[in-house]
């Protein structure tokens, strides 16, 4: 079962950010990173990560340089800014209110049984 795409939009920007905050990458790095961490769940495409890419740039959440490796072609890394980082302390404050939330919510439905649906009143 793959993550659905409302999800996986919501969740790139901290993704990205939290990866860069290791350590500067490339974009074919990040994106063996993002499938590596999610045990495959979260296939991401080129076409959704260099938008994000840019659009952080654009943002100073980031700054790119190409660089050369011995017997390798050209490579853009990116890594992360201050504004990069301040920003992914912000966006990890949110995600931890939404994940508290959501195992508030978790916790309270017990099992989690197929819904079935409970007739509304004068119908039986």
């Amino acid at each position: 079962m793959r993550v659905t795409k409302d999800l996986v939009a919501a969740s790139a920007t901290p993704m990205v950010l939290g990866i860069l905050a290791e350590g500067e990458s490339y974009g074919y790095a990040i994106l063996r990173r993002i499938n590596e961490l999610s045990g495959g769940e979260l296939d991401w495409t080129e076409g959704l990560l260099y938008p994000l890419l840019h659009r952080l740039e654009r943002l100073g959440h980031v700054e790119s340089s190409w660089q050369s490796v011995a017997g390798e072609r050209r490579r853009k890394y990116y890594r992360i800014t201050r504004s990069g980082l301040a920003e992914l302390a912000e966006q990890r404050r949110q995600w931890d209110t939404v994940v508290g939330t959501l195992k508030q919510v978790w916790h309270g439905s017990g099992d989690f049984r197929p819904f079935t649906a409970i007739p509304l009143e004068g119908q039986a």
